[in-house]
């Protein structure tokens, strides 16, 4: 499923948030958890890269005009009424927490370091879902949508990490 010449912990990260991904897409609370659990167990930084990188894409894709106050608490509203339906752990700061971490505006030391893995998965099941909607409002999404992402990102994120600044 991913590449061979992948280091282990890029590896390891693609393949519990794609289990993560589709613990949420099957609304299954404790595999959800669980799959949370490992996501969590592998290099936070690495992983919120990831995750955040993931999070760019799809706004990009879902607002490619650009992204506006408006479209930001929609993506909140999304996710919080999405994953309130079957999973009630849920804490809105998190979600703030994560979505303006992707972007580039939160004050990361007053973020403190919790993790935030759990928060970010379940915004990128929801931007994905919403992303997949067919013509007659049915989920189109599909697990190897969201596999495409998550290569897409980790490969992003070792192109950056070896390109040479002048």
């Amino acid at each position: 499923m991913w590449p061979n010449d992948w280091p282990a912990t890029p590896r390891a990260i693609a393949t519990s948030t794609e289990e993560a991904l589709a613990a949420a897409r099957a609304r299954s609370a404790d595999a959800y958890r669980d799959a949370v659990a490992d996501v969590e167990s592998a290099d936070a930084a690495q992983v919120g890269l990831v995750h955040a990188e993931i999070i760019r894409a799809l706004l990009e894709e879902l607002h490619p005009d650009g992204l506006t106050g408006e479209d930001v608490q929609e993506v909140l509203a999304l996710t919080v009424r999405s994953a309130s339906e079957w999973f009630g752990e849920l804490d809105v700061e998190g979600f703030v927490e994560v979505l303006t971490g992707a972007l580039g505006v939160a004050d990361t030391e007053a973020a403190g370091r919790r993790p935030r893995a759990g928060h970010a998965l379940l915004i990128i099941a929801a931007l994905s879902s919403a992303g997949r909607r067919t013509a007659d409002g049915k989920d189109g999404h599909d697990s190897t949508s969201s596999e495409v992402y998550v290569r897409r990102a980790i490969e992003e994120i070792a192109r950056s990490q070896t390109i040479e600044m002048p």
